[in-house]
């Protein structure tokens, strides 16, 4: 049986881990629970599956009865990342949400577990170090976004030598096909309107300014260590096809299905192996039809070219593009900027900031501290925006 170690597990990935592992008793037990704040639901999620350990990682949230509610209850960051370290661990899910998900990244891999990777800041932050920690220990790494998951089954088998290019599809948001003059003052709940997906707000969002899809491609650049000119996008409303893969003899594979973070939770677990499912949707080619793709539209979602742009200069670049984002986009949620907005406070800092060579994780994250506060500064002085109701 495979222990599993889930942080983060009272968000989107968290509960859609859980339902998986729920449906495969046999195979699958729940050895360790973590979450950042949310206590009530950490707890009712223990009283469920009764771990070994719940890690609550702001300390002073810990519930002052923790050591009676038939566990063992920890808290602070140190704690969380204590959990990969329990020899009953055998997988560890990291769906912490930002930059403080590389540290648990970079623990799970040094502590030899397999890491089944949601946090895709980790990557976009710390994508060299992370890497390099794959290919010096013993650890394994295998991703959950539903694009990289598609690419690694498509790929599976054969030598990265053999890959020409690999081709990540973007639903295009709630706002695709729209002008850039139409953006002006959508609303927290039109930008929260996914057409095909349900996540959670932050990743909802960067669906909407086409952002996540410029940090898909990053991931996807040290995922599989391809160029970025061998990377691309392209818009595929229906979401059944979750990436190509085209190889040098020119053929092309796909990997589809309905949207589910289920699949590709189970795929990481289980890897290499299939695990049958019946609960997960059957294909069907005839009801998903048409399926059809457009060019992404970087002149509207400027955010995609700076992300990119990010990705290309390397180094540091992409630790400020992801931490000025955060910033951004957790500011439009709060009202105190307009969607349009969003792109404003991510290129301050990534004008301010001089590009450096990725050394450490200290780096990485002072990095991250000081783009934040760069994005809080463009952040009061664009100030409140008019906001449309929806």
């Amino acid at each position: 049986m495979i222990g599993v170690s889930i942080l983060g597990s009272t968000g989107s990935i968290g509960n859609s881990a859980l339902r998986v592992i729920e449906r495969h008793p046999r195979r699958f037990r729940v050895v360790s629970l973590a979450a950042n704040s949310s206590v009530d639901v950490l707890a009712r999620q223990a009283d469920r599956w009764k771990p070994r350990s719940v890690v609550v990682a702001r300390e002073e949230l810990l519930p002052a009865d923790a050591g009676h509610l038939g566990c063992r209850w920890l808290g602070g960051r140190e704690a969380l990342l204590s959990l990969a370290e329990d020899p009953e661990v055998d997988v560890v899910i990291n769906a912490l949400v930002g930059a403080a998900g590389l540290r648990a990244t970079l623990r799970v891999l040094q502590a030899g577990k397999r890491l089944a990777l949601a946090n895709k800041e980790s990557l976009v932050a710390g994508g060299d170090l992370v890497m390099r920690a794959v290919h010096q220990g013993a650890g394994e790494l295998v991703p959950v976004d539903s694009e990289h998951s598609a690419i690694l089954q498509c790929i599976e088998g054969y030598d990265a030598s053999a890959v020409s290019r690999v081709v990540l599809t973007a639903s295009g948001g709630p706002f695709r096909g729209m002008r850039r003059e139409e953006l002006e003052g959508v609303g927290r709940e039109e930008a929260l309107r996914h057409p095909t997906w349900k996540m959670g707000e932050k990743v909802t969002v960067d669906s909407a300014t086409l952002a996540n899809k410029a940090l898909e491609i990053i991931e996807a650049h040290h995922l599989f260590a391809l160029p970025y000119e061998s990377i691309e996008a392209v818009v595929h409303p229906q979401s059944i096809v979750h990436s190509f893969v085209e190889f040098r003899d020119g053929s092309v594979l796909a990997q589809l299905g309905f949207p589910t973070m289920e699949l590709p939770i189970l795929y990481a677990l289980g890897y290499p192996a299939r695990i049958e499912d019946q609960e997960l949707r059957t294909f069907d080619p005839v009801g998903s039809s048409p399926l059809t793709f457009e060019e992404v539209d970087s002149g509207v979602f400027t955010l995609f070219r700076l992300g990119l742009d990010a990705g290309r200069a390397g180094g540091t670049a992409t630790a400020v593009f992801n931490a000025a984002n955060e910033i951004a986009v957790a500011a439009f949620l709060s009202g105190a900027i307009d969607f349009l907005g969003i792109c404003r406070v991510v290129e301050e800092p990534l004008n301010r900031m001089r590009v450096e060579r990725v050394e450490s994780v200290e780096q990485v994250l002072d990095v991250d501290r000081m783009a934040r506060e760069h994005a809080r500064e463009a952040v009061r002085a664009l100030g409140s925006a008019p906001v449309r109701r929806s």
